[in-house]
């Protein structure tokens, strides 16, 4: 565990047994919380699970099923002449709807996925299944904090849109056409308030039947390919191409 975090392997979270640390435990755990891995105590019974036919010595370690990217990462992978296009999942705690996302977003021709370090889902093998493969090709960043991650972003020029219900404009009636993040709030409770107050311009689904939301992963898609329309008919504009 100790070679695993100096080599700065993926990890998404370690489970350490036992409310008193010492010794080599203490280590992990203090090697941990620098590296910002989310550490867990709990009970040895809840490590045997995890483990059941090995010597796991009080410490079990969840690795990503991909390596995580930086953001710099993901900007410099642009191409010139293409514009940026990013997804910012804000607090997606089931694997399978991050697992459709990525899927959208590789998709959708989007550059890169940018997910908090905590209270979210990590690339778990539940993650790469839903997937269907996409999570092989698109890059997934992990951060310390959205809400700075998209002041960054916007520094760097790209336009926040967040998907809220009580979004001032409807999606499609939305500019979405230059350098672009989209961001996405929670299975439970969207996009918290300092990311609503942080992005550009919130928009919404119409909700015309007798439910008032939907799936996460289907409110990416939806976003997704309207950001896909009007780069293409934004070209079609410019003479770019035609068909």
């Amino acid at each position: 565990m100790r070679e695993a975090l100096k080599a700065d392997r993926p990890i998404n979270k370690i489970m350490i047994a036992g409310a008193v640390l010492s010794g080599p435990l203490q280590e992990i755990f203090t090697k941990a919380r620098e590296k910002n891995i989310p550490v867990q105590k709990v009970d040895r019974r809840r490590l045997n699970k995890f483990v059941p036919e090995a010597s796991h010595q009080g410490v079990v370690a969840l690795v990503a099923a991909r390596e995580y990217v930086d953001i710099e990462d993901i900007l410099v992978s642009v191409k010139p002449g293409e514009a940026p296009f990013l997804f910012i999942l804000d607090e997606i705690h089931d694997p399978h709807n991050l697992g459709a996302i990525l899927r959208t977003a590789c998709a959708a021709g989007a550059h890169g996925v940018i997910i908090p370090r905590r209270r979210s889902a990590p690339l778990t093998p539940a993650v790469a299944k839903s997937s269907a493969g996409a999570i092989e090709y698109m890059p997934v960043a992990r951060v310390a904090n959205i809400a700075q991650t998209i002041d960054v972003l916007k520094r760097k020029g790209l336009w926040i849109a967040g998907a809220d219900a009580g979004g001032n404009e409807i999606f499609w009636d939305a500019r979405l056409d230059g350098p672009m993040a989209l961001v996405i709030g929670g299975e439970d409770k969207g996009l918290g308030r300092l990311i609503k107050e942080r992005c550009d311009v919130l928009v919404r689904l119409p909700m015309n039947g007798r439910v008032n939301s939907l799936n996460a992963s289907v409110a990416a898609a939806l976003l997704a390919y309207e950001v896909l329309r009007q780069r293409r008919k934004a070209l079609k504009d410019e003479g770019v191409f035609s068909g």
